[in-house]
């Protein structure tokens, strides 16, 4: 029974710390855009091609994926 005069006051203070900070974040405005960061992991438009004229052609020829295989 003495047991719950220690239990219930850290108790308390655990439940008033976490209100203040669920208050502290409401206040602060950190529940202000929850969807926006899902949608810049999805669409990444910060990333930019680069531009076709400074790629050099590709002149090599096409090889089959099974030619000169030594298969014994």
């Amino acid at each position: 029974m003495t047991i719950l005069y220690i239990l219930i006051p850290i108790a308390l203070f655990f439940v008033s710390l976490a209100i203040a900070v669920f208050l502290w974040a409401v206040k602060t405005n950190q529940f202000d855009d929850l969807e926006r960061r899902g949608h810049d992991i999805l669409f990444d438009d910060d990333i930019k091609t680069p531009n076709k004229v400074h790629q050099k052609p590709h002149t090599d020829p096409i090889k089959s994926s099974n030619v000169d295989h030594d298969r014994t």
